[in-house]
């Protein structure tokens, strides 16, 4: 999963940018190297909300025009994976306990762990449980480098 950001120059410190899906997400940099870091971070910090959030980010665009002044910033695995398995939840308008029930994960500490970015980890057994009670969910989306 990729985000996307215009970079800006500025004469006095470098470098910034904010988020084209997520214009509140920004950083900047002394350097491009040192804003590409910046961005990495600043996205994953953005996009990991507590489990229990209620907030549902926009996907990212999956045509964007890459140029000098535009750039595409990868979101860590777990974090992606967290993120879109809430954002999935709420369009459903389902709470964690249905989800789990669904999944037919035994625990709720489980399924929140799954949409907690700091212990996301899922098993191939859970990811095969997502994907057949959601087909539409597309983990090459999540993945996508």
């Amino acid at each position: 999963m990729k985000y996307h950001f215009r970079v800006h120059k500025d004469r006095e410190s470098g470098y910034w940018a904010r988020g084209i899906e997520l214009s509140g997400c920004l950083s900047q940099g002394e350097t491009r190297k040192e804003l590409r870091a910046n961005l990495e971070e600043a996205l994953n910090l953005y996009l990991s909300e507590p489990e229990d959030s209620k907030v549902m980010f926009p996907a990212p665009k999956k045509r964007v025009a890459l140029s000098k002044l535009v750039w595409a910033i990868d979101v860590d695995a777990k974090v992606a994976f967290a993120v879109t398995l809430r954002n999935l939840r709420l369009r459903k308008k389902m709470t964690q306990a249905q989800m789990k029930a669904r999944l037919g994960i035994k625990h709720l500490s489980d399924y929140q762990r799954l949409e907690d970015p700091a212990r996301a980890n899922p098993r191939l057994v859970t990811l095969k449980k997502i994907k057949t009670a959601f087909p539409s969910l597309k983990i090459d989306d999540i993945l996508a480098a």
